[in-house]
């Protein structure tokens, strides 16, 4: 897979650290019960087909970077800066 960081141009995915998917998720209060807290901690969404992903450029300019995907055929639609980026 490749993906076309907006500073570095395009790379392969190995430079890249995937963080995970880029939204936000709603932290259990403080007195919440254990399997609140294993919840948040432990379980995401694995979804088939178009997602929006947090990136790491770690081999290269070190951004931050939003990456839209298909997750079943590996096309990189997009990237752009994570800052910038509207989800």
């Amino acid at each position: 897979m490749r993906i076309t960081c907006p500073n570095c141009g395009e790379r392969d995915r190995r430079e890249f650290y995937y963080q995970g998917e880029a939204v936000a998720l709603a932290r259990p209060d403080v007195d919440a019960g254990p399997a609140a807290w294993d919840d948040y901690l432990h379980n995401r969404d694995n979804p088939a087909g178009d997602t929006s992903d947090l990136w790491f450029h770690e081999a290269g300019c070190r951004a931050w970077l939003v990456v839209k995907r298909n997750t079943v055929t590996h096309a990189v639609h997009s990237a752009e800066l994570a800052g910038k980026a509207k989800t």
